[in-house]
């Protein structure tokens, strides 16, 4: 077992200060309370939360931070443009490369309160576009990537035949393409992978109806009657008018229509929805999967959360792109958008709710765990024992309570070294603000982004 205590600990019922959590070997919790514990194998004197799940992550972008940023005169610079320069990317990127992105960027969440990430993966093949010796090569480096850093894994391999609705692929997704037999060979390769890891999740990722054909889509979920569904959705008008176009209906009110979508789906973006299909998704009971952070850096749209919330509608936060992976900023970023919109700030919160920094975390640790079928969602029996405490001494925490600390956090944290220590599964992974493997990490990404852009010290 392992015996967890803390000063101040976030209960489903409440602060606990102090409380302790125990856990069995495999990392579940088996029993929380109130007061210390005299048997306490590790003692936490910040406060403490439970991990948040990163619900839509491409690790390769991490190699494109800074670069992709740079606009040339009389662009438009929209997620088309963007897209060009994140191809050119891809197409030069080696499986070494692949999993030192992944390693950092996953090293980054956990540092920043993330216990665990859904990888959208839809690198399958060589740069010619030929499968690799060993065809789950790709998808095995984001593994290992995993497994190195420490963080809890849903492998979401992408579903990708096309280059638009009624619209053969580009030569420049010639990575990305597959045929169903040889998706549905990949995804048992990784299942296989996950026998015996309680870390590891696997899932499968229709990437967009641009890519997917409706046959195809509903062939892919006759195969998979079960487990995790992610897919992009309505993330630009340009996306929304295409599809609608192409199929006839709006993408999240075609999903609706055609496939039904249900508690095992996400739906990643969502931003541009009619009234009617924000109140279908909340009702259909899948998780809307929202980065606002890459959202914003694209210009893509502000999704309508306040009336997805009433409609009773589960969300989760994720850092795409990873130009910028900042837990409390994703949640900033989404309510501070639905601030702007309206002109007011109570745009989250009902009944008795009062604070907004602790809604959107619990909301957003709820949906994200059960996009991701990760077992933990909140401090309590049964779930995985993932935890996160913030530094009290952090200047972003001065002054702070526990009925206070988490909007401190959201609101008021610009320092990366507000979280202190993470555990997961059970097991201390970031310590004093530190991850183990962080520069080994770091002196990784820092070569191969050197050497692929051309520059030297």
């Amino acid at each position: 077992m392992t015996v967890v205590e803390a000063a101040n600990l976030l209960l489903p019922e409440g602060w606990a200060s102090p409380g302790h959590v125990i856990a069995d070997e495999g990392g579940t919790i088996i029993a929380t309370g109130a007061g210390r514990h005299p048997d306490a194998d590790v003692s936490l004197d910040g406060y403490v939360v439970g991990g948040m799940a990163n619900l839509h992550s491409h690790a390769h972008h991490r190699g494109l931070v800074g670069h992709s940023d740079r606009l040339q005169p009389g662009q438009a610079g929209t997620l088309w443009s963007w897209r060009k320069v994140m191809y050119r990317h891809l197409l030069e990127l080696t499986p070494e490369d692949l999993e030192a992105y992944a390693t950092l960027a996953y090293v980054e969440m956990l540092r920043r309160g993330f216990t665990s990430v859904g990888e959208f993966h839809y690198i399958h093949r060589d740069p010619d576009g030929n499968p690799y010796a060993r065809p789950a090569e790709l998808s095995e480096r984001i593994v290992a990537a995993a497994n190195s850093a420490g963080i809890a894994l849903t492998i979401l391999p992408a579903f990708y035949t096309s280059g638009g609705v009624g619209r053969a692929s580009e030569p420049d997704q010639r990575r990305f393409v597959m045929g169903l037999d040889e998706f549905l060979a990949l995804v048992a390769q990784l299942e296989e992978l996950a026998v015996g890891d309680p870390l590891l999740e696997v899932g499968v990722a229709p990437h967009s109806l641009r890519a997917v054909a409706p046959d195809q889509l509903r062939a892919l979920l006759e195969a998979r009657p079960a487990g995790p569904v992610h897919i992009h959705a309505a993330e630009r008008l340009e996306e929304v008018e295409e599809v609608e176009a192409g199929l006839g209906a709006r993408p999240v009110q075609w999903l609706l229509d055609e496939v039904g979508l249900d508690p095992r789906w996400c739906v990643i973006h969502a931003t541009h929805m009619t009234a009617a299909e924000n109140l279908g998704l909340a009702r259909s009971g899948a998780v809307a999967g929202l980065c606002p952070l890459t959202e914003a850096n694209l210009a893509d749209g502000r999704f309508e959360l306040a009336e997805y919330r009433g409609g009773g509608g589960a969300f989760g936060v994720g850092t795409d792109a990873n130009h910028l992976i900042d837990l409390p900023g994703e949640l900033r970023t989404l309510e501070y958008g639905q601030r702007l919109a309206v002109r007011r700030r109570e745009t989250l919160l009902q009944g008795e709710e009062t604070s907004v920094g602790a809604t959107l975390h619990r909301l957003a640790c709820e949906g994200g765990a059960k996009a991701l079928r990760q077992p933990t969602a909140a401090v309590e029996p049964g779930a995985r024992c993932d935890l996160v405490e913030l530094d009290p001494a952090n200047c972003a925490l001065a002054g702070q309570v526990p009925e206070t600390v988490l909007d401190a956090w959201v609101f008021s944290s610009a320092s990366d070294r507000v979280v202190r220590t993470v555990i997961v599964g059970g097991r201390v992974v970031v310590s004093d603000g530190s991850h183990p493997g962080e520069r080994a990490a770091r002196e990784r990404v820092d070569a191969v982004m050197r050497a692929r852009h051309g520059v030297s010290r």
